[in-house]
């Protein structure tokens, strides 16, 4: 059996220390969604700009490229992994950009994966252009897409037409990144902020679902479903990462830090949008009632 790095006591986040490719064969779960944010393979030891400062864009040994041939390799193999723990209503968000984004579509159509959407996350305050040479980048993809092509998949599109006021809800999102308070347990390179994780949870899950991060870092995603009412494991290597993660569960486990940091998270038409909605979403399905086998 595996041993957990970090349990809660609600049973409803658990974090897993080691290889997702090593520990995904040993669970025994069927996951109702996937938040996956894997490794772009940017540290090449190049330059950017933050905050002002000229920093080198290198993020750790995980991190490093080491070819177009590689890059195909990993997102098949993780792909592959996680294809067979999701359940045949599930569906699973891919967060990318130009450097691995192609590829994983591709993999995606070749494991008969049904692509939905391709959400262009634009960023309020993305950083400059350090070269000068090219448009900035202020944008970051990310592909829906559900695991078979004839079994329907669930989407609230009520609530997103209700977020985008009373329109249509687009696949092009102006949300911020992360804020100061998001980092108050400490702060991971590529953290996602809990506005686009939070829209990602809701618009396609039930109350109670299960979701699965195999690449978790700080575990927004995991954040993001527990104030949304939904249940959560994430997968790193990094045990620093790891620790962020937990610190960040037993935050929000005060009550009154729970519910101010849901006023808090954007996208949303007023403060209390988010506790409005989760007071009276309806309960999800029994299928959705499955516990971790540790």
């Amino acid at each position: 059996m595996i041993k957990p790095f970090f349990k809660s006591n609600d049973d409803n986040f658990c974090l897993l220390k080691g290889n997702s490719m090593k520990l995904l064969p040993q669970l025994d779960h069927k996951f109702d969604m996937i938040f996956a944010d894997p490794p772009y393979f940017l540290s090449n030891n190049g330059l950017s700009i933050q905050s002002g400062k000229i920093v080198s864009v290198n993020k750790g040994k995980w991190d490093k490229s080491e070819g177009f041939e590689f890059l195909n390799n990993f997102n098949r193999q993780w792909l592959s992994l996680i294809r067979d723990k999701m359940n045949d209503s599930a569906t699973i968000w891919i967060s990318g950009t130009l450097h691995n984004i192609f590829s994983i579509g591709q993999i995606l159509t070749e494991l008969d994966f049904k692509i939905l959407n391709v959400v262009t996350w634009e960023k309020n305050n993305p950083p400059p252009n350090f070269s000068c040479r090219y448009f900035t980048h202020s944008t970051e993809q990310i592909i829906w897409a559900r695991k078979k092509e004839k079994v329907p998949h669930y989407f609230n599109y009520e609530l997103m037409k209700q977020l985008n006021g009373d329109k249509q809800m687009k696949d092009v999102w102006k949300l911020p990144a992360i804020a100061p308070w998001e980092k108050s347990c400490g702060k991971h390179p590529t953290q996602k902020p809990l506005a686009l994780l939070t829209r990602l949870i809701l618009a396609s899950t039930k109350p109670n679902a299960w979701i699965l991060d195999p690449f978790t870092g700080s575990s927004s995603t995991g954040i993001a479903a527990n104030l949304s009412n939904r249940r959560f494991l994430g997968i790193d290597q990094e045990e620093p990462f790891l620790e962020i993660s937990k610190n960040r569960k037993l935050e929000i486990e005060n009550i009154r830090t729970a519910a101010a940091y849901k006023q808090k998270i954007k996208g949303f038409n007023h403060k209390n949008e988010l506790q409005l909605f989760l007071e009276d979403e309806p309960q999800g399905a029994d299928s959705y009632g499955l516990e971790l086998p540790f």
